[in-house]
Order: structure tokens, then sequence, then C-alpha cells
């Protein structure tokens, strides 16, 4: 029997952490949060437990209690730096590990969020991938002022926003820049290509600005946790993140994605299904989760489950779930430095030790640490200027 690939795992990193009254805690690094040098030392952390990704939380409004617009609590952090930003300034200081900031389609154009990912793909050397999320709050809008959203249409627009970004980023063949300083010709026009999309929200001629990333086509990601988003993710996505509370659910999840990865004709592509947990580790984590909520004056709860223990306990919960067909988690740490800590340094040996997750990284690409090959460009054949 062949061996079981290795899990991959990924954190999800937002402010201080997940916990509202992190931020609190004595080794929160509370007066750095919009600093570089906090996100480059918390995402070189969870390169140091050969993680495979981080991702790096993002929005169109500040962060908020309510399902509309700002509340008017002044003990939770508010406001964040620009998650693209971000990774651009950390990719010069790592090496391995993949940086997938997230970016809201809605109220955006796909042209300029496909340059983005391309440039830092670039910055990075073949290490990103993007979090594709969407808005359907009035008060994100009224930032823009350009028009009302309909929530029924949210995520087929998001679905043809992912399309139009991936054909731009093929509209640049390989080889495409020549740079021949005898004959000065620096690219080479036939190998660049409109893209013609025309669609109900997009009509983008292309092509790009920017030559085709390292990858080729970097990796999309997006959180699944419904019915729309499990299509969505199903249509457009590399890594689906998904919310089940227990094994059974997790097996449920992966059936709905799979169903829905074939009614969209992608049953050959590769897509991987990741869970997510907030988790507080370490022996008392109950009990320090309990004095977190107290700070903030309620129970802290997520969309996903919320993981207190130890990280053998962890380890455990990861291994049963795999087994309903997960190839991945990513982890919210409930508080940073702490949890972050507790990932790269308890559970991640915890796991090397089961033989469950690697010892070194095997690729210098995101889509290599995927076992990705690199797509050629889909304009590649089509041949003759355009």
């Amino acid at each position: 029997m062949a061996p079981r690939p290795n899990l991959h795992l990924a954190v999800a990193l937002d402010g201080a952490g997940w916990h509202p009254a992190a931020w609190r805690e004595e080794s929160a690094r509370s007066a750095e949060l919009f600093t570089a040098d906090y996100w480059v030392d918390i995402v070189r952390e969870a390169e140091r437990g050969l993680l495979d990704l981080v991702t790096i939380e993002d929005s169109l409004g500040p962060q908020t209690t309510l399902d509309e617009g700002p509340d008017d609590r002044t003990d939770q952090v508010r406001g964040r730096l620009d998650a693209g930003l971000i990774a651009a300034r950390v990719a010069p200081r790592t090496t391995h590990i993949g940086l997938v900031p997230s970016a809201v389609v809605t109220h955006t154009e796909p042209f300029h969020i496909s340059k983005a990912v391309a440039s830092l793909d670039y910055i990075s050397a073949g290490r990103t991938g993007w979090q594709a999320r969407v808005s359907g709050r009035r008060s994100d809008a009224a930032h823009f002022g350009r028009r009302e959203v309909d929530p029924v249409e949210l995520f087929d627009e998001a679905a043809d926003y992912v399309e139009v970004v991936r054909r731009l980023w093929d509209s640049w063949e390989d080889g495409a820049e020549i740079r021949d300083v005898a004959t000065g010709r620096f690219i080479d026009r036939d190998k660049l290509h409109y893209i013609d999309f025309a669609g109900k929200w997009f009509n983008v001629k292309g092509p790009s600005i920017t030559p085709r990333p390292p990858q080729g086509q970097p990796l999309v990601t997006a959180l699944a946790t419904e019915a729309a988003t499990h299509r969505f993710a199903a249509r457009a996505a590399d890594i689906a993140f998904t919310t089940p509370h227990d094994a059974e659910q997790a097996r449920i999840v992966v059936e709905r994605i799979r169903a829905e990865q074939l009614d969209a004709g992608r049953a050959h592509d590769a897509l991987h299904v990741f869970g997510d947990l907030v988790v507080f580790l370490g022996e008392g984590a109950a009990d320090r989760k309990a004095r977190l909520d107290e700070r903030d004056g309620s129970v802290s709860t997520s969309d996903s489950p919320v993981f207190t223990g130890t990280a053998a306990e962890l380890a455990d919960r990861l291994l049963a779930w795999r087994e309903a067909g997960l190839s991945g988690f990513r982890l919210r740490p409930g508080a940073i430095p702490h949890d972050l800590t507790a990932i790269t340094r308890d559970l991640v040996p915890e796991l090397q030790r089961r033989g469950a997750f690697r010892t070194a990284y095997e690729a210098d690409t995101l889509r290599g640490l995927f076992g990705l090959p690199r797509p050629a460009s889909r304009y590649a054949t089509a041949g003759g200027h355009q």
C-alpha cells in the first residue's frame, strides 16, 4: 500500500489573533500590528514550522461585530494593513512558505488584481496565491458609491472575476520576453494575446501589462462555508477552506464540493479541501481562552470549530478528520504569538513523529508544495498576431 501523503498545513493570520481580546495579552505585540517587522516575524515563524502557506486577512471595511456596518466597540482591534502589500514586504524575507493575501472581488477590478498577484509572484519567486473574497455589505459598497450589489449574484460574479484573472495571467505566453539587445526586440508580440472576455459583469480585452507569473497560474483559494460558496470554490479555486465541525460533516462537505467540481467540468483538476479550526494550544488552553472571553465580555465563537487542548490532542483530531477526505488544515491561532508558536514548535513536531508532516520543504514554489505542475498558457497554441 502506498504511504499516505503528508498533511498540508496553513495558518490564517489576522492581527493579534482570532480571539478579539488577543491584543490584550501580555505577550501580544499590539503596538506593532501596523508595522512591517511584526508581519515579517510571524510569517517567518510559520516558515520555521515548514507550513505550506499563510493567508492574510483583508476587507473593504473595518472589523465589526455587526452583520452590517461598523460597530461602536473601542476595546477590539480595528483597522488593518493591505494584505497584498504585507505579502510584498514579507516575500523577500522568506524563502519557501506560500503567501496568500486576501482580496475582495466585489467593487474591485480583475485587471488590477491580476497584475497585483502576478507582481507578487515575481517578488516571491513563485510562492504566491490569492484568497478571493466577496462582500455583500451595503456599508462596503458605500465606500465606492458606484452600485448596489445583488446578493444572489455575488458568487457567480466572483467566478467570472477569477476566470478573467486566470485568462489575464495566460495572456502572455512563456518566452514572450525576448530582451535581445542586438536586434532591439524586447518582446515577441505574437506571444501576447487579447483575452476578449465578454460577460454579464466584465468586458476585458487584455492582454495584461505584467508578463506571465513565474508559476504560470498562482493558486486561487476560497472560503467555502455553505452551498453557494461550495459551488464557487468548485468552479474557481485550487484550495477550498471549509468549516466542518466533525469528521462526518467533513465527509459530507468534501462530497458536496467534489459533486460541484464535477458539474463545473473540473473533474480532472486538482482541488484541495482544507478544514479550518481556531486553535488555543497547550496545557491550560481552555482556561486561557476563558480568561480572554472574560476580558472581551462574551464567549468567543467562530464559523469554524474552536479547539482547546494539547498539540497531541489536536494531532489526533487532524489525522482522524483526514480520513474524511480533507487534504489539509488551515489553523487560525487564537492569540499570537502563543498559539502560532505552539503550532510550529509543538504541533508540527508531533505530526512529524507520526510520519504525517514534512521534515523539510520539498519545493521552491507554492504549486510545487502541492505537487502541481506549471501549466502552459491556454493561448500558447492560438498562434498568429493578436
